[in-house]
């Protein structure tokens, strides 16, 4: 298994490791619930370095990465971060993936899933072929920390020389954490106000300490994967190979906001265009469980006693206090109040279609 360079700290500080994506991760410290809740209330610190990072530079950089994803990358000026996905010619999901825009029209950066890099990498660069530009995977030379949650600007803002205050959601700036050159974005996967911090220092345990050290009296806590899956389902974030993949469109895994048929062309926008025009057979949409239980990933999904789906994600969200999940339903299936039943155990237990984000922060600015 791979490490990140913050291995043994995770280790000194008491936390579970086990193996995720190829890296030996933390997946709690002192517990899910403690830590889901720290971020919602007060601040989280994660470790993600196994996130990867593909670098897109030359002339024809701003082409090819319109060409790649859906999104209109046009819309960003330096400085600027944006959601969007790898897509393949049928329009469903390579990936799912952030954004930075670098420099204009020359460089930017696409951060990918950690269980895709490898296959994201390979895809870019076949499909950049055809353009002025040069693709490099940098995912093992950066070490990434997500500092998360409503105190995270509080906690942040004494250890760097960026204005924090001035930066607007999905921005970014270069500058320096306890005195490491890092880039800065205010971006996250839990819901929360909050910071992701990429390095190329070879030892980003100073940061780690520094940040942990300021928000430690203040309820601070290291965050592992556990509550880092309940957090990104509560405000309904995507989990690849979960809730989207290479057989589910962008129309279907309701990211229509995320696809700008206007842009020019790209891949996937054919089918994705005809998918419009005839209408869905299914779509993703968020559910909370009638009955008592927990609906877990892969359990059956019925409607009138036929099998029509699985859940995509599933869990017992620790700030909401209820079962939650995702899963794809025909499409006259899904408008909110919709009931169909989950198979839990032995068992057919009664569910229902609710609005989504489950959980969405109130924003103080």
């Amino acid at each position: 298994m791979k490490k990140t360079r913050l291995n043994a700290v995770h280790r000194q500080m008491g936390a579970r490791m086990i193996e995720f994506a190829g890296w030996e991760m933390p997946v709690e410290y002192r517990g899910l619930i403690d830590e889901h809740l720290a971020v919602r209330t007060r601040a989280g610190l994660f470790d993600v370095s196994h996130m990867g990072e593909i670098f897109i530079e030359g002339p024809e950089a701003l082409a090819c990465v319109q060409y790649l994803t859906p999104n209109d990358v046009a819309r960003l000026s330096p400085g600027m971060v944006q959601y969007t996905a790898l897509t393949t010619p049928e329009g469903t999901f390579v990936d799912d993936m952030l954004v930075y825009c670098l420099s204009l029209p020359d460089r930017y950066l696409l951060v990918v899933n950690a269980a895709n890099t490898d296959k994201d990498y390979a895809w870019v660069k076949e499909k950049s072929a055809k353009f002025n530009v040069q693709v490099t995977n940098r995912s093992d030379d950066y070490s990434q920390l997500a500092l998360q949650g409503p105190l995270a600007e509080k906690i942040l803002q004494p250890l760097t020389d960026i204005n924090l205050g001035q930066m607007k959601s999905f921005n970014f700036a270069f500058g320096k954490v306890v005195g490491v050159d890092c880039l800065v974005s205010r971006t996250g996967y839990t819901g929360e106000d909050g910071f992701e911090i990429y390095t190329l220092s070879s030892n980003p345990e100073i940061i780690w300490k520094a940040i942990i050290d300021k928000g430690t009296p203040l309820g601070l806590l290291p965050v592992g994967l556990g509550a880092r899956d309940t957090l990104r389902l509560e405000a309904k974030l995507m989990l690849y190979g979960n809730d989207i993949t290479d057989k589910t469109t962008v129309l279907e895994a309701d990211l229509k906001w995320i696809i700008k048929f206007q842009k020019g062309d790209f891949l996937g926008k054919a089918v994705l265009e005809k998918q419009l025009q005839e209408g869905l057979k299914k779509k993703l949409v968020g559910f909370e469980m009638v009955d008592k239980g927990i609906a877990r990933p892969h359990y059956p999904v019925f409607i009138n006693q036929e099998k029509v789906s699985e859940v995509c994600s599933g869990t017992f969200a620790p700030f909401l206090k209820k079962a939650i999940g995702l899963v794809y339903l025909p499409i006259d299936h899904t408008e909110i109040g919709s009931e169909f039943e989950v198979g839990i155990r032995d068992k057919k237990l009664k569910a229902r279609v609710v609005a989504t984000p489950f959980y969405k922060r109130e924003k103080s600015k």
